[in-house]
C-alpha cells in the first residue's frame, strides 16, 4: 500500500484515471478536486506505483472520528482488476471495516469483492445502483465522440419568470431543507455532511416569492452534481431544469468535470437528464453502505 502525496503524483493519477473513464469516473472526479486544493482533505492509496491496479480515495483518519457516520466515512474505489483486489481492500490501513461506511464506484463488478469483505468482517451491506450520466459540457470537452454532431448546448425548456424567482446560492442555514428532501438523508449526520458541502463547493438555488429556496442543486467532494430537489408546492413547473442549467454553465466555466446519477425508478429526472442532453454512460453508479453487526 502506498499513499500518494504531492502534486506530481496526484496529477499523474488524475491523468491515468482519465484514460479509464467511464469506469473510473467517480474516482477521477474526486482526484480532480484533490488537485484543486483538496478541500475535503482526502488521501489517495494505491496498491503499487506507478503501474497501480487499484486506487482507493478516503478521508484522513483524523476526519473519521464518528464510527457511525458513513457520510464522512466514504471511500471511492477504482480497480483495473476487480476480481483480484480483495487482499488490498481487506487491509485495515486501506478501509476501516469496523466503522459504518460507504463505498462508491462506477464499477458494478466490485460487488462480489465487497460482499466477501463485509462477510469476512461479520457485517451487512446495502447495495444501491443508479443510472450514470455525463453532463453535456464535460462530454463535449473530454469525449466529443460521444456526442451527435448536431447536438447543441443544453437550456431550460421554458423561460424563467424572473419576477417570481431569483437565482441564488444556498447558505448553511438552509442545509436542513436540502436534508429533508434528500433520498439518502433526513438525519443529523447527513445534515452535517450537507452543511460541509455548502461551505465548501458552489451551490445553486431559486428563491421563490417568499425569498426562500424552492429548488436547488449541490455538488459533492467527488464532483458529482447531487441532491437536486424542489419543494412540493413548486414541482411540475420545470424549476429544477433552470437551477441545473445555471449550475452546469457556472461549473463549466471553471472546467470542472460534471456528472450525475439518477435512481432507476426516478423517470422524471431521467427525462430531465436527457432533455439537457446528458450522456447516459454504459456503467452504473454504485454505492455500498456497509455496517458492522
Amino acid at each position: 500500500m502506498l499513499h500518494l502525496q504531492g502534486p506530481l503524483m496526484l496529477q499523474m493519477l488524475e491523468k491515468s484515471l482519465r484514460k479509464s473513464i467511464p469506469e473510473s469516473l467517480k474516482v477521477y472526479g474526486t482526484v480532480f478536486h484533490m488537485n484543486q486544493g483538496n478541500p475535503f482533505k482526502l488521501k489517495a492509496l494505491v496498491d503499487k506505483w506507478p503501474d497501480f491496479n487499484t486506487v482507493v480515495i478516503r478521508p484522513q483518519e483524523q476526519e473519521m472520528t464518528d464510527d457511525l457516520d458513513h457520510y464522512t466515512n466514504t471511500y471511492q474505489i477504482y480497480s483495473k482488476d476487480p476480481k483480484n483486489c480483495q487482499e488490498f481492500l481487506s487491509s485495515p490501513e486501506v478501509i476501516n471495516w469496523k466503522q459504518h461506511l460507504q463505498i462508491q464506484s462506477s464499477q458494478t463488478n466490485l460487488d462480489e469483492v465487497i460482499e466477501n469483505l463485509v462477510a469476512v468482517n461479520l457485517g451487512k451491506v446495502k447495495h444501491t445502483q443508479g443510472i450514470l450520466f455525463l453532463i453535456f459540457e464535460t462530454a463535449k470537452k473530454m469525449f466529443p465522440s460521444m456526442l451527435d454532431a448536431k447536438t447543441t448546448s443544453p437550456s431550460a425548456d421554458s423561460p424563467l419568470n424572473q419576477e417570481l424567482f431569483k437565482l441564488s446560492s444556498l447558505d448553511v442555514s438552509q442545509a436542513a431543507l436540502v436534508n429533508k428532501f434528500w433520498h439518502f438523508g433526513g438525519n443529523e449526520r447527513s445534515q452535517r455532511f450537507i452543511e460541509r458541502l455548502i461551505r465548501t463547493f458552489p451551490t445553486f438555488c431559486l428563491l421563490g416569492p417568499e425569498g426562500t429556496p424552492v429548488s436547488w442543486t449541490l455538488m459533492d467532494q467527488t464532483g458529482e452534481l447531487r441532491m437536486a430537489g424542489t419543494v412540493p408546492e413548486y414541482r411540475k413547473h420545470g424549476l429544477i431544469s433552470h437551477v441545473i442549467c445555471a449550475q452546469i454553465q457556472a461549473l463549466g466555466k471553471l472546467d470542472f468535470p460534471m456528472y450525475s446519477h439518477v435512481a432507476k425508478a426516478n423517470h422524471i429526472m431521467q427525462r430531465l437528464s436527457f432533455s439537457i442532453r446528458s450522456v447516459r454512460l454504459p456503467c452504473d453508479w454504485n454505492q455500498w453502505e456497509c455496517m458492522p453487526l
